[in-house]
């Protein structure tokens, strides 16, 4: 199931936001016990770059995300950790 999980958030997040790079992590196993993972539900890291994310705050990026996740939320997705970056963000690291 975990797997399905995965790629159903990683397809998602593909087609929202035509991402350069996405990774998604399971970390449910890590939270075994924890009264929200009872309901089957995960938690997953993800880390996404994206031109769509360009001149948006972290706020917006993560709203962004969970709207393209909504319909997995609370039923699969108990809880997310989300890096979004854009191109942008990669550039201003290099030249400081």
């Amino acid at each position: 199931m975990s797997d399905a999980r995965l790629g159903r958030i990683q397809t998602r997040l593909e087609s929202k936001f035509s991402p350069a790079r996405v990774s998604v992590r399971d970390d449910s196993a890590s939270h075994a016990g924890h009264p929200g993972a009872q309901s089957g539900a995960g938690h997953f890291a993800v880390r996404i770059e994206s031109q769509a994310f360009s001149g948006r705050s972290a706020l917006q990026r993560h709203r962004m995300v969970y709207e393209a996740l909504a319909e997995m939320m609370p039923s699969d997705i108990h809880a997310l950790i989300i890096e979004a970056i854009s191109p942008d963000d990669k550039e201003k690291l290099r030249t400081s």
